[in-house]
């Protein structure tokens, strides 16, 4: 959902927008928003949580306490104490979810929880947005010095404090990175304190953002905060070939969405008999070709036959109790007693038909004699009469 500004024309009719890239102040078009299902409820005053939850760049959250009783509300821009100095947020969420969200998180109240110093002016905000302006510079010059330098590191983002004293340099790479001479050169040209901090593969893609194989945004770039270890155990309980290309996002790694419907299929894969060898019929050994675990149908193919024959899971019980005791069914699909019967009831068909159809002759010929008959007997009369006028 956009904010009101995102729609905003120029005079050329273009639109224009907030320009903010997902940064604007409203919080209609930032990742990882949240909605207060208790903001119309009512509360006492005395009894209101004093810890609000603030959001910064890219959708980073921290907790900070509200000391001063500050009339807030979702949205507005503060200034908060961080280590060193001041940043600029926006609050994101007040009141009691923010102690549930303390507590699924594992942040403690206590002291090291740090305060919200005021709520912003107009002027914090038109300088951290001169700040912001450096951001992009920044990046590319210090990627220039990265490579006159001749690390094995890949640089990310930037991120500037609110006042502009310190800059956060996100990098990722596969191995230790002795980053000591970027950091004086980094401090000297742009006269700030300058943090390196590391993150994982998944992390970069969560902060550059992309569209997916699914053709929607990825997941941990709009709303995936925790990222969970995804194997390659996974794709094969979901029937997947193992085809690194359509199993890696963008990151590189397997994708995140791998894990969503995992629990469905070990659910749905204990019905499932385990076949670890192939079927024993008359017909010849058949293995298994493919399981659709949903519709509880396996697909069994002889050597040298191109055709695969369907068969449901209770048929495959059976048959695997028949191959334990030593007995071998007819084929995949029937066992000899069952086709002796079904050959037999067949059989038994075809000679009531018979009968039917030879008892229905014979009345036809009954008839058809009666009916000579009657025309002979029709006949004779008249010949005597005429034998009588010659």
């Amino acid at each position: 959902m956009g904010c009101a500004s995102c729609g905003v024309t120029g005079a050329d009719g273009e639109v224009k927008g907030c320009q903010n890239n997902g940064g604007c102040s409203s919080g209609g078009c930032n990742k990882l928003n949240v909605f207060d299902w208790l903001q119309h409820m009512e509360h006492p005053i005395e009894a209101s949580y004093d810890v609000i939850e603030v959001r910064f760049k890219n959708g980073h959250k921290e907790f900070f306490r509200n000391s001063d009783n500050l009339d807030l509300t979702t949205g507005d821009a503060v200034i908060v104490d961080v280590p060193n100095g001041h940043h600029l947020g926006h609050v994101s969420l007040q009141g009691e979810l923010v102690r549930l969200q303390m507590k699924k998180k594992g942040v403690k109240d206590n002291d090291e929880v740090r305060k919200v110093y005021r709520i912003a002016s107009q002027r914090d905000i038109e300088k951290y947005r001169e700040t912001k302006n450096r951001e992009m510079p920044t990046l590319y010059r210090t990627r220039q010095i990265i490579e006159d330098l001749q690390l094995s590191m890949k640089l990310t983002d930037v991120e500037f404090q609110a006042d502009n004293t310190k800059a956060t340099f996100f990098y990722s790479a596969d191995d230790r990175v002795d980053f000591r001479e970027l950091i004086k050169k980094l401090a000297s040209e742009f006269k700030i304190r300058v943090e390196m901090r590391q993150i994982s593969l998944r992390q970069e893609a969560s902060r550059l953002g992309g569209i997916g194989a699914c053709g929607r945004e990825l997941c941990c770039s709009t709303w995936l905060s925790e990222f969970k270890t995804v194997g390659t155990q996974a794709a094969r309980y979901q029937n997947l070939s193992l085809n690194p290309g359509k199993l890696s996002g963008q990151c590189g790694r397997l994708k995140c969405c791998l894990n969503y419907e995992l629990d469905t299929y070990m659910e749905a894969l204990k019905d499932i008999p385990k076949v670890d060898r192939p079927l024993l019929t008359e017909k010849g050994a058949a293995k298994l070709q493919k399981t659709d675990i949903f519709r509880k149908t396996m697909w069994f193919g002889y050597d040298g036959e191109n055709s695969w024959y369907a068969v449901d899971i209770d048929r495959v019980n059976h048959i695997l109790a028949m191959n334990k005791e030593g007995k071998k069914p007819d084929s995949l699909v029937t066992d000899k007693e069952e086709q002796e019967k079904e050959s037999g009831a067949l059989n038994s068909d075809l000679e009531a038909m018979d009968k039917k159809f030879s008892s229905s002759r014979k009345k036809k010929k009954k008839k058809r004699k009666n009916r000579n008959r009657g025309n002979q007997n029709f006949k004779k009369p008249g010949n005597q009469n005429q034998n009588n006028q010659k």
